[in-house]
This record gives structure tokens, sequence and C-alpha cells, in this order.
């Protein structure tokens, strides 16, 4: 079988083959998969035939819907990025770590003749 396809061996079911990583969609393709049905459905009913177009109230409130959208999105993402910033954890033991590391190529460059 293609992609991940299950064989039976010993009375367990594994894979026969792992997934490509081409084969998974990522986070991007999703974003972009929502947003052209979002897009689409919204085309559809604000670009309508004058037949089948909604009420005028629905109509006002749908046109400017993808502008309400973006700034909803805008406000999320700075919420997002300020929630993250603000409960940023400091890691001492990595900056101590790493300050060890640079210590001994400092040792080590001064061993070699070079001078800071």
């Amino acid at each position: 079988p293609v992609g991940g396809g299950l064989a039976a061996g010993r009375g367990s079911v594994r894979l026969s083959r792992p997934l490509s990583p081409q084969a998974a969609m990522t986070k991007l393709g999703q974003w972009l998969c929502g947003l052209a049905l979002l897009g689409s459905a919204w085309a559809v009913l604000a670009l309508a035939p004058p037949g089948l177009q909604p009420p005028a109230p629905y109509r006002q409130a749908l046109l400017p819907l993808p502008v309400y959208l973006l700034v909803a999105f805008g406000c999320y993402s700075l919420a997002t990025v300020g929630y993250r910033l603000a409960t940023f954890n400091d890691c001492e033991e990595a900056a101590a770590e790493l300050q060890e590391h640079i210590s001994a190529a400092r040792a080590d460059l001064r061993r070699r003749g070079l001078r800071f």
C-alpha cells in the first residue's frame, strides 16, 4: 500500500512504511486551505447575482467582514505575542552552561595565541 498502509505481523498492527514529510499538511497549508474556503464562501455570498443576494442588513454586515476578521486576527496575534513575552521563562542553568562554554573557548583561544 502507498503511504501509511497497515501490515499485520505476529498479532500486531504496524505501519508498512512511514508517511513522508511531504504527505502531511503543514500548518501553513492548513491556514491557506481554511482561508481559501472562507474566502470563497464570502465571495459567493457577497458577489451573488441580484436575484440570490441576501437581505440588505446581512449584506451590509457581510461586505466589510474580511476587514473585521483581519483586525481581529491582528489583535489576537498581538495579545499572543504579549502574553508569551510576559510569561517567558529564564533559564539560569542554560545561561551558566553557555558562560562556561564561552570561558572554555576564550581559554582555548588564549592558549593558541589570540589576545582579547
